[in-house]
Parts: C-alpha cells; sequence; structure tokens
C-alpha cells in the first residue's frame, strides 16, 4: 500500500459512519500516485483534492477572518497535511483540534512524510506517530486518523530518457525539428 493508515479514537468508525471509507482511501491512492517522486507537490495537492471532491464545498476555514484552511474537507471530515516534514504533526494536530472544539469538524486526516532521518533512534515513523499523539491525548482529544506516505524524492528528468533534448520542451524557437 503507497501510506499507511493510523487510527486513534474511533476515527475509522467514524469514516465508516459517514461512509466516507472507499472515498478515503481512494483519495490516498489517489494522492500517492499523483504526488510520488514530485518536487512541487502543494498545487498537485489542491488539485488533486478538488478532483476528489474534498474541496468542492468552500468550508476549509479553520478560523473565521483568517486565511487558515485546511487542505480539504467532506462530511465533517477535515484533510490536514504537509508531506516536507514529519514534525508537521504537532501543527497538524493542533489545527484540527481547533476545527473539533469549535464543532466544525467531528474528525481529521492527517497525512505526514513517512521519510525520517535514518540516524533516528525513536523507531518507525509509524511507532513515532502512535508514540506522540497517546503523550498528547491530554491536550488533544480529536478523532484522528494518521496518514503515512512514501513519496520518495523528487525525479527531475535530464531530458535522456525519452529520446533526447529535441523531444522536450526545450527546443530553441527559432529552430526547426527535424522530420
Amino acid at each position: 500500500m503507497p501510506f499507511e493508515l493510523i487510527h486513534f479514537r474511533d476515527s475509522d468508525k467514524i469514516i465508516r459512519k459517514k461512509k466516507l471509507d472507499r472515498d478515503v482511501k481512494a483519495t490516498l491512492n489517489y494522492l500517492s500516485d499523483v504526488l510520488t517522486g514530485t518536487a512541487y507537490r502543494g498545487e498537485l495537492l489542491r488539485q488533486a483534492l478538488d478532483e476528489m471532491g474534498w474541496r468542492a464545498n468552500g468550508s476549509l476555514s479553520i478560523l473565521d477572518g483568517r486565511r487558515y484552511q485546511y487542505k480539504g474537507f467532506k462530511k465533517g471530515i477535515a484533510l490536514e497535511g504537509s508531506f516536507s516534514s514529519f514534525e508537521y504533526l504537532l501543527t497538524g494536530l493542533a489545527r484540527l483540534q481547533v476545527g473539533f472544539d469549535k464543532k466544525i469538524i467531528e474528525g481529521g486526516i492527517l497525512m505526514l512524510t513517512a521519510a525520517r532521518s535514518e540516524k533516528s533512534s525513536l523507531g518507525t515513523s509509524k511507532d513515532l506517530a502512535v508514540a506522540e499523539v497517546e503523550e498528547l491525548s491530554c491536550t488533544f482529544s480529536v478523532p484522528l486518523a494518521i496518514a503515512l506516505f512514501d513519496l520518495g524524492a523528487p525525479v527531475i528528468s535530464d531530458g535522456e530518457e525519452e529520446g533526447g533534448d529535441r523531444n522536450g520542451l526545450s527546443l530553441p524557437a527559432d529552430q526547426k525539428q527535424d522530420q
């Protein structure tokens, strides 16, 4: 599976009750397909979530009058996350908790990168996520699922793979292509 989904505080039951279980899995699979190996994930993430209906209703705001927004929202479940740093866990939890306390959301899915330093002595990303959520349970009570993604390093083409420089986008405007 291209992602690992870890549930806390009966988030799986809430997602099933809202009949979003298949939608969530399909969306997370799609995000993995779209974002794997890419360098600029922000716009691709927004487009993919829009295509999957997670940005359709326009109620992504966390706080009135502020520009804080969830990445996606559907049927009372918010999508939040960052693929640049596992440490976004704390920030993402705080953002989801605010929505939960204000009765905007009933639960959340926090999307994070599974990539961490190989030097870490804290175990796997899953082990660390479980330990941190449990340690922060006195502060955060939002029903939560954490989706850990392994999107790999960005793949930047040098133009050599698909027929060389003349088949790429870098053809000078004043030079005609040989037929």
